[in-house]
């Protein structure tokens, strides 16, 4: 199966690069929420948009986000 982010082969949703940017984000989220009162998709936007955030978490924030707007329209 191909990671949901990159043409990578995995056996999980993500590669490798992509699966520990996800964890990072994971864990993160609670230091920004506490700090800017933000909800996760408030969070991925602006991961996003910050210059200091690396490609791999880009990716993922907005992999989710397009996950996260596909499901809103399905309902």
């Amino acid at each position: 199966m191909k990671c949901a982010v990159c043409p990578r082969e995995t056996l999980h949703k993500y590669c490798g690069h992509h699966d520990k940017a996800y964890t990072n984000l994971v864990e993160k989220y609670d230091v920004w929420k506490e700090a800017l009162d933000i909800s996760w998709e408030e969070y991925l936007k602006e991961l996003v948009e910050n210059a200091y955030a690396g490609s791999w978490a880009k990716d993922v924030a907005e992999q989710l986000l397009k996950e996260k707007k596909e499901e809103k329209h399905d309902k």
